[in-house]
């Protein structure tokens, strides 16, 4: 038997690699080719972020229970108990899970936040000329005490340090923990000219907990309980993949009017945070300052995962 054939055997199980494995691959190549577009930017950057993430999120690292996460070496475990069925029994199901485990001690002044973020390129159907967005993973350190940001408006952008502290202080029954949120996160105005509903302010301000870091497992257990309570939330009945390719669970939450599904992607394997999608759900035209981009149901216009994360002693070091 020659060599060839020897090798065509021993590779005859190895699985063909899926769309999601050659993404990152395919980033690199049509970015050095196509470089980045202003409007690639605006589209995975945009104010949406900001809605959902705040200050406070976006600079906070992922949500997790011990003091590390990285998910990304084994990424399709799953949880033995996963349910998909509805959100009252998968996010209370997640709740059980995260009451059983033991809440590492809370960060001290001092101590850094180490996070990896990954962005996917938007996916359009009618635009060709989006050049994918640099998602090499790139770390980022951010303090956990931060006094300066602390001296601001209770409604501005909050330290880690302050989002644990209210998530810790959050009330056990769900009709009154969802009262405290709101609370928390005054309502605004959106760029479109709508006002935010209760509900929406409700899923932003739960959203923006569930992406902080770092949360004790009791409040986290607290916020999911809560979260499968709100109206309009929903959990998509399979498993999806996330910006770096992992499977994922995906909490769902359409803003009325905005034509558009925002997904919170959560870990199937221990329920911790795994990044944020938005997913267009039916044809429309989205009109910025005069740009017109036609959007397609299915159309995926923010695409974020949260691939580790750990408390560290100082900047710039890793765990």
């Amino acid at each position: 038997m020659d060599e060839m054939t020897r090798l065509r055997e021993l590779r005859a199980d190895a699985p063909v690699p899926d769309r999601a494995a050659l993404a990152p691959g395919r980033a690199l190549l049509t970015d050095a080719i196509a470089g980045r577009s202003r409007r690639a930017r605006r589209l995975w950057a945009d104010w949406r972020v900001a809605s959902l993430g705040a200050a406070a999120a976006i600079t906070a690292a992922a949500l997790i229970i011990t003091q590390v996460v990285d998910t990304s070496s084994n990424p399709d475990t799953i949880a033995n108990n996963l349910d998909l069925s509805g959100p009252t029994v998968t996010l209370n199901r997640a709740a059980d899970f995260l009451e059983e485990r033991e809440a590492p001690p809370e960060p001290r002044a001092g101590q850094w936040i180490y996070a990896v973020n990954v962005f996917a390129k938007p996916e359009l159907a009618s635009t060709e000329n989006i050049a994918d967005p640099d998602n090499s993973p790139e770390p980022s350190w951010t303090p956990y005490a931060d006094p300066e940001m602390e001296k601001g408006p209770a409604d501005d952008a909050w330290s880690s340090r302050e989002t644990y502290r209210a998530a810790e202080s959050l009330p056990d029954d769900p009709a009154a923990l969802l009262a405290e949120v709101r609370a928390l996160y005054p309502a605004f105005d959106t760029e479109r000219g709508r006002e935010e509903s209760s509900t929406a302010r409700t899923f932003r301000g739960l959203s923006t907990l569930i992406e902080s870091y770092p949360l004790s497992p009791t409040a986290l257990a607290r916020i999911y309980r809560a979260l499968g309570t709100v109206p309009g939330v929903r959990v998509t009945d399979h498993l999806v993949r996330d910006a770096a390719g992992r499977k994922a669970i995906a909490v769902t939450y359409e803003v009325p009017g905005s034509h558009e599904r925002q997904e919170l992607l959560l870990s199937p394997a221990d329920y911790t945070y795994a990044g944020t999608r938005h997913v267009v759900t039916e044809d429309h035209e989205l009109n910025e300052q005069g740009f017109v981009t036609r959007m397609t149901a299915g159309d995926i216009t923010l695409d974020r995962a949260r691939t580790a994360a750990a408390v560290v002693d100082a900047k710039g070091q890793k765990p």
